[in-house]
């Protein structure tokens, strides 16, 4: 039961940061891709990513804390890669 809501939790906090970096204007203008979210979205995107992690820790689990925010930490470093642009890539 508690594995269950850690990963449920993790995916639904990674499914808004994927939200957020598809969204996020710096790479957009960059890839000359017109801006697709306002601010008013992105608050809410980024509130969704966080809810999650905070009513793991109100319940008081550490460990399960841990583990969500491990997993949103790998999570976003995989999405920042998997969107990089190749011009920023070293080769």
């Amino acid at each position: 039961m508690i594995a269950a809501l850690t990963v449920t939790a993790t995916a639904a906090s990674i499914f808004f940061v994927v939200l957020l970096a598809l969204g996020d204007p710096k790479r957009r203008r960059a890839n000359a891709l017109p801006n697709s979210l306002g601010k008013a979205k992105r608050h809410a995107y980024l509130m969704g990513a966080i809810i999650p992690g905070m009513l793991i820790a109100i319940s008081g689990d550490a460990a399960m804390w841990l583990i969500w925010f491990g997993g949103c930490a790998v999570a976003g470093w995989l999405i920042a890669l998997w969107l990089a642009s190749p011009s920023s890539q070293r080769s």
